[in-house]
């Protein structure tokens, strides 16, 4: 394989980044509503983009503390009985005229690209719960993606659990939070017929963290994404069972480094029975965030499996996919600004060639309200086919 252009790239960054001496869960507008408080409490530069304090948010439960939520529940007269007074609905429209996608030449209305219908909150002390139903995605109805129960502080031990239904890089970076149209690549892809990715899966996921800095995920999910149950009415298609676990580390105020491993085994169809493909991810990631107005997000990723099916009928042995991303997040005033910047790098390579993808996106926004912001995104391929596609639209929730 040649030389990524992504390792150049990435140190360039890491020595900008040194020359400084850490700050980074779902939000939505319902949170907002029920203790009246501003998007920006939450959110830099804008939605679904969380600050410190909203990650924090999302990690204790989606409650807060410091403020009141005025007559939440209902009085019912049975204290084991959680009811909650206004449920808590919102709504996520985006829409974007596309030009030349997928080098084709031509313009695109994309109005609307994308409507959720998102819901989370306490159910008591401890519980709470979060979901999304994709009510249009491009055109169709995705049904739910996002949906889990959150236990926060398991028996006084620190330990948060969620189980449910969750996108696997959720420890890594947040597809979700995003703030371009461009994806976080490496983590949607699957060599050959393998249906292991870093995307939707179900399953449990653990977290913990130490005063000093230091925390802790583990995970077990299905490994084969979120279609539907069989006629067993079973969700995992195999026996296996797919792990992941992750240890982060606050290095100063601004710095956070972190190391992650996936592990699992998924059963494949081939020409002669069943095959047992064994995959292996893992990689180091690292963010650089300083006073809102500036953030570095680093991430590599080696891939590993034994044996799938490409082109058709090929087995192939070994698989190596390997890549990444570096993006870069500019906001002049931290969270009091109107205008923001990002720049997203896509990386990957793999025995796989077809696979092969590097991209490179400018991105910018305006925060037309809190809750509505304008964009404008530039996403240059490189490869064997060099070409460019412009995106303008908007992104609302509410």
């Amino acid at each position: 394989m040649k030389k990524p252009f992504f390792l150049f790239i990435s140190l360039l960054l890491l020595t900008f980044t040194f020359c400084f001496p850490k700050k980074e869960g779902k939000a939505i507008p319902a949170f907002g509503r029920k203790y009246r408080i501003s998007c920006q409490t939450c959110h830099s530069p804008g939605m679904p983009k969380l600050k410190e304090f909203g990650d924090e948010y999302a990690g204790n439960g989606f409650r807060l503390s410091e403020y009141e939520s005025p007559r939440y529940f209902m009085e019912t007269g049975d204290s084991k009985l959680s009811l909650i007074r206004e449920f808590p609905l919102a709504i996520r429209l985006d829409g974007h005229v596309t030009y030349n996608y997928a080098d084709k030449g031509s313009s695109d209305f994309g109005t609307p690209f994308g409507l959720k219908l998102l819901s989370g909150g306490e159910l008591s002390e401890k519980l709470s719960y979060y979901f999304y139903f994709y009510i249009d995605e491009r055109g169709e109805v995705a049904g739910v993606e996002d949906a889990f129960l959150m236990y926060h502080d398991l028996f006084g031990a620190g330990i948060n659990i969620y189980v449910g239904q969750f996108q696997v890089c959720d420890p890594l970076f947040k597809r979700e939070l995003r703030l371009t149209l461009e994806d976080y690549h490496i983590y949607t892809v699957t060599p050959g017929n393998s249906t292991i990715s870093l995307k939707y899966d179900r399953g449990i996921m653990a977290e913990y963290g130490l005063p000093t800095g230091t925390d802790f995920v583990a995970m077990v999910v299905n490994g084969n994404g979120i279609g539907e149950a069989g006629g067993d009415l079973l969700f995992d298609r195999d026996k296996y069972k797919n792990y992941l676990f992750k240890i982060s580390q606050s290095v100063g105020e601004y710095l956070g480094v972190g190391f992650f491993g996936y592990f699992g085994k998924e059963e494949l169809a081939a020409t002669v029975g069943p095959v047992v493909n064994r995959s292996a991810f893992y990689g180091p990631d690292i963010t650089f965030s300083l006073d809102e107005k500036f953030e570095l997000n680093l991430q590599y990723m080696r891939r590993l499996d034994s044996k799938v099916r490409a082109s058709g009928i090929l087995m192939l042995d070994d698989v190596l996919t390997h890549g990444g991303i570096a993006e870069l997040l500019y906001a002049p005033r931290g969270d009091m600004s109107n205008w923001y910047f990002t720049g997203l790098v896509n990386w990957m390579e793999s025995d796989i060639s077809e696979m092969n993808y590097k991209t490179a996106t400018l991105h910018t926004g305006y925060m037309l309200r809190r809750n509505v912001r304008l964009v404008g995104e530039y996403t240059r391929h490189f490869g064997n086919d060099n070409f460019g596609k412009a995106s303008v639209g908007f992104v609302s929730a509410f």
